[in-house]
């Protein structure tokens, strides 16, 4: 358990005072953060785009029909070869952009379709740089040969979405642009080339050497702090109330940022400052618990990080936000010692009912099963709070015990229950977290790297040089936490010293470095 803190007042982060309250978000609030979003790209590319209205002709219909399609193939054709010059070129791009997003559903899949079938790498050039390559015979000419075949291979449709970067909020368009593409390019393969096209790109122009790292207060503007609430993915930001908690002096919020998107997170990390090591989310987040001081804190909790563009999904940044708020925590309170997570598990649960679907019962000993059934046998008759419905069901006898007690909706709020499952439970937490490797057909070959850690987070953490510290039983007794994880959490230090060598280690060698405690609970000691 987590030690009190030191009580900074006799005040709550409810009861303290503080800037005024951001209007209220509602469902009747128009219009919405991406309606606003639509609207801020439409009319900044209006007045740029105005100049290729005449070239570029009337709107095509929001379906985008073929004989649109191919009034539209030429406006791209004409961007590609810059007629006009680069302004012109410009304008057409935005035209372009403004097009997209007029289309609707369909229309914007023929869009990509189009982009994708007939902006590709042309073949037949290919096949002549590289045989002018083969026969180039001094290094003059190889160097030449080379630099052709490159150009060769760089398909059209990468040009035409490089021109997208000089325009405002241009990045941003391609961020949600691949977004949608990742969603359309599931089982089409000309759907999928341009998306791996576009992902490259994004991957090049978000380096984290171009990423600024930016603390964001409860002064922030109100749109930015709008954007928080909306993209908070591991626990739900309940309104501004809540928000206002989270960035009290106690904890911390740092985000990335890049220099064309300039009010759009791209990563974010929440941390609370406290003493000791933190064991559960809801004490955590308790908008009646008093503010400690932070600068009597001995550990710093990373408890959220949430990516906030979908759109860069696979182009990892996250590691390096860690790293850069440990250094900026460590010069602001040097009486941190302690850096580490409480995170949640999200694939357990998901693991877990397929062991138990292929191994049953088999999973726990003789004694744990008996006391199982027997706390569920003393419910039996008894209605459920959660549901009113009683607690057995027909199939009660002929599935395994574990499946029946964890299909109780409320079994994590029986006493007993829950003490019997503790102990199985945790060893198969601990088990499946130091133990089960996502599956990977690259992995299996002679020197290949081994495979990944299956659980998300898991990998996440152990690949940015963290150690698996301490498994914190019904740490998150939210309806998502017992989903998931049936409640548990995990805390992953991250120990200055260690972090590259952990690193290396679980990288090049599979190894996943966890503490004395969860290796002992792993083998059922716990």
């Amino acid at each position: 358990m987590s030690e009190t803190p030191e009580i900074k007042s006799a005040e709550t982060r409810s009861s303290q005072p503080g800037p005024a309250q951001p209007p209220a978000i509602g469902v009747g609030t128009p219009p919405g953060l991406l309606d606003r979003t639509l609207d801020t790209l439409r009319a900044g590319w209006r007045e740029i785009a105005a100049s290729a209205r005449g070239v570029v002709g009337a709107a095509p219909r929001a379906n985008l029909p073929r004989e649109d399609a191919e009034r539209l193939k030429e406006q791209i054709e004409a961007c590609l070869e810059g007629r006009g010059g680069e302004v012109s070129a410009r304008a057409r791009a935005a035209q372009l952009g403004r097009t997209y997003l007029a289309l609707d559903g369909q229309g914007r899949r023929n869009f990509l379709m189009m982009l994708a079938r007939d902006f590709d790498v042309d073949r037949a050039a290919v096949d002549q740089a590289m045989a002018t390559f083969q026969t180039a015979g001094d290094p003059v000419s190889r160097g030449h040969a080379e630099r052709a075949l490159r150009r060769a291979l760089e398909p059209p449709r990468l040009r035409l979405l490089t021109q997208f970067n000089a325009l405002p909020e241009g990045v941003k368009f391609l961020v949600d642009l691949r977004a949608e593409l990742m969603e359309m390019a599931r089982g089409e393969p000309l759907l999928q080339a341009l998306e791996d096209d576009l992902k490259s790109l994004l991957r090049n122009w978000f380096d984290v050497g171009f990423l600024e790292m930016r603390r964001i207060t409860w002064d922030s503007p109100a749109s930015l702090l709008e954007k928080l609430i909306k993209y908070e993915a591991v626990h739900e930001i309940s309104g501004w109330r809540d928000l206002k908690d989270r960035l009290d002096s106690d904890r911390r919020c740092f985000a990335f940022f890049h220099p064309r998107m300039p009010n759009e997170p791209l990563i974010f990390v929440e941390v609370a400052l406290v003493q000791g090591m933190s064991d559960n989310v809801q004490a955590l987040l308790d908008p009646s618990a008093p503010v400690c001081d932070p600068k009597s804190a001995d550990s710093a909790i990373f408890y959220s990080i949430s990516n906030a563009q979908v759109g860069l999904a696979g182009i990892s940044f996250g590691n390096f936000l860690i790293k850069r708020v440990v250094d900026g925590l460590t010069g602001e309170f040097p009486n941190i010692k302690c850096f580490a997570t409480l995170s949640p598990i999200p694939g357990f649960r998901r693991w877990l009912d397929r062991e138990l679907a292929e191994r049953g019962d088999s999973l726990l000993s003789p004694p744990e099963a008996e006391r199982i059934a027997e706390a569920m046998a003393n419910r039996s008759g008894s209605s459920d709070p959660g549901t009113g419905e009683s607690d057995m069901d027909s199939d009660a006898e002929e599935r395994p015990v574990l499946v029946g007690a964890l299909a109780l909706p409320s079994w994590h709020t029986d006493d007993e229950l829950q003490k019997q499952l503790r102990g199985p439970l945790m060893r198969l937490c601990a088990h499946y977290l130091t133990t089960a490797r996502a599956s990977d057909r690259h992995s299996e070959r002679p020197g290949a790297v081994p495979a990944r850690a299956l659980d998300p987070v898991a990998h996440f953490h152990l690949s940015n040089g963290a150690r698996m510290e301490r498994l914190n039983w019904l740490g998150d007794r939210s309806p998502k936490g017992v989903r998931q994880s049936c409640g548990m959490m995990i805390n992953y230090r991250y120990k200055l010293g260690e972090i590259d060598a952990n690193h290396e280690a679980y990288r090049g060698e599979g190894k996943v470095n966890a503490s004395s405690s969860i290796r002992s609970l792993g083998k059922g000691g716990g």
